[in-house]
C-alpha cells in the first residue's frame, strides 16, 4: 500500500502582500501561466516518486508472509490471520525512530535505521506475546531521492524479516520547504495476532518472580538528544571519531540497529510460564518495567547482575550523569524482560543458551516496593 508521493500544504509559498507585483514579477507570471504550472516545479517529483515505488516493490518481496494477499503498490495493503489460531486477538503498535536519525544524517548512512523503526514496533506488541504479522512505515522528506529512499526500506525491509512479518505497504511523502535538503522523517506500525488464552498481561505476575533482562545491542533507539549532547557537545566527538573505548567510529556505534527481539522470546512463551515482560525504551528499566506489574508490587533490581556496554559507561563518565539519570533514559544494556516464577527461571535461561542468546537474572518481584529499587 505504498502511494507514490504525496506533498503537504502549499509547498512553501507565502501570501503577498496586498497592492500590484512589480512589473517584472507580472512578466515572469504572465509567461508561465501560458503553459501552466506544473507539481515538479512546485518541488514534488511524481516521476522519481514512481522510481521509488519500483524500487520498493522489489526490495518488499524479500519481507513477506503467506497470509499476505496483496502486494506494494495497491491503496491497501491485505493480510489473512493465520490458522493456528482459533480466538486470534490482534495486537497494534507504532512508534518512530528519534532523534538518532540526526546520527543517520551526520554518519551518511540509512541502510540500517529502518530496522529500528520496525523493532520499536514489534518488540512492543511482543510485550502481550503478539506474533507480528506486518508493518507500515511512513517515510518523508523534503526532496524524494529514489536510491536514498531504497536504502532506507532496505533497513524496514530487513527488520521485517528479522521480525518474522510482512511489509505490505507504507507511505513515501515528498514535502518541499518542510525538511532541510538530507533529512527524512521515519515512522511506521506493525500488526501481530496472538491466540486470546495466551495473552501475557502481567496479571499473574506475583511477589518473588524473578526478572530476567535480555542484552540490548546498545542504545537501541531512546536517549539519543542526552547521548548527543555528551559526544558532540562536551567530547567535541565527530561521527567520524574513532573511539579506543568503543573500539570502532561514534557513527558505528550509535547506528548499531535496535535489537529485535521476536525470534528469541517467541519460542519460549510456548514452553514457559512467562507471566509478563517489558521492552525497555524510553524511561529505561526504571518506568518500563513497573508498567506490567500489578498494583502493589514493585521491583527490586540487583545493578551489577548484567554487564553494561561501554557505551553507557562513557556516557556517564563524561556527561557527569547521576545514575538514576542513566537508568531512566537509556536501557543500559538491558533491552528487553522477562518475568516468570523461580523454578521456571533456570529452565528458561538453559533454552535460551541452547540457543546461543544469554539471558540475566536481574531481580525479583516484591511486595511491598515502589516502582522500581536498585540494591
Amino acid at each position: 500500500m505504498r502511494k507514490k508521493s504525496s506533498s503537504g500544504g502549499t509547498g512553501g509559498n507565502r501570501r503577498q502582500p496586498a497592492g500590484r507585483r512589480p512589473a517584472a514579477e507580472r512578466g515572469r507570471l504572465a509567461g508561465r501561466s501560458r503553459r501552466g504550472l506544473t507539481y515538479a516545479e512546485a518541488g514534488v517529483n511524481i516521476d522519481a516518486a514512481d522510481r521509488a515505488v519500483e524500487l520498493i516493490r522489489d526490495i518488499g518481496r524479500r519481507a513477506s508472509r503467506p497470509e499476505v494477499l496483496t502486494g506494494i503498490g495497491g491503496f491497501g495493503g491485505l493480510c489473512a490471520i493465520p490458522d493456528k489460531f482459533r480466538e486470534p486477538v490482534l495486537v497494534a503498535g507504532t512508534d518512530g525512530v528519534g532523534t538518532k536519525l540526526r546520527v543517520a544524517f551526520l554518519y551518511g548512512k540509512h541502510d540500517t535505521i529502518g530496522i529500528d523503526a520496525v523493532a520499536m514496533c514489534a518488540n512492543d506488541i511482543l510485550v502481550s506475546g503478539a506474533e507480528p504479522l506486518f508493518f507500515l512505515d511512513y517515510l518523508a522528506m523534503g526532496k524524494l531521492e529514489p536510491e536514498l529512499v531504497a536504502a532506507i526500506v532496505t533497513g524496514v525491509a530487513r527488520g521485517c524479516e528479522l521480525a518474522g512479518c510482512a511489509l505490505i505497504g507504507g507511505e513515501t511523502a515528498e514535502m518541499p520547504g518542510f525538511y532541510q535538503p538530507g533529512e527524512y522523517e521515519i515512522a511506521g506500525f506493525a500488526v501481530g495476532v496472538v491466540e486470546r488464552g495466551r495473552i501475557v498481561d502481567g496479571t499473574r505476575i506475583a511477589s518473588g518472580d524473578l526478572i530476567i533482562g535480555l542484552p540490548s545491542s546498545g542504545l537501541h533507539a531512546n536517549g539519543f538528544s542526552l547521548a548527543r549532547k555528551v559526544f558532540f557537545e562536551v567530547l567535541g566527538y565527530t561521527v567520524e571519531t574513532f573511539d579506543p573505548v568503543l573500539g570502532r567510529s561514534l557513527g558505528e556505534e550509535l547506528l548499531e540497529p535496535t535489537r529485535i527481539y521476536v525470534p528469541t522470546v517467541l519460542p519460549l512463551l510456548r514452553r514457559f510460564d512467562v507471566r509478563g515482560m517489558a521492552h525497555i525504551t524510553g524511561g529505561g528499566l526504571t518506568d518500563n518495567v513497573p508498567r506490567v506489574l500489578p498494583k502493589g508490587l514493585g521491583a527490586v533490581l540487583k545493578a551489577g547482575s548484567w554487564p553494561v556496554r561501554p557505551v553507557f559507561k562513557l556516557i556517564k563518565e563524561h556527561g557527569e550523569i547521576a545514575g538514576a539519570e542513566m537508568y531512566r533514559t537509556f536501557n543500559m544494556g538491558i533491552g528487553y524482560v522477562l518475568i516468570t516464577p523461580p523454578e521456571e527461571a533456570e529452565k528458561l535461561l538453559s533454552a535460551l543458551s541452547g540457543r546461543g542468546e544469554q539471558g540475566y537474572v536481574i531481580g525479583r518481584v516484591q511486595s511491598g516496593v515502589k516502582g522500581v529499587v536498585y540494591r
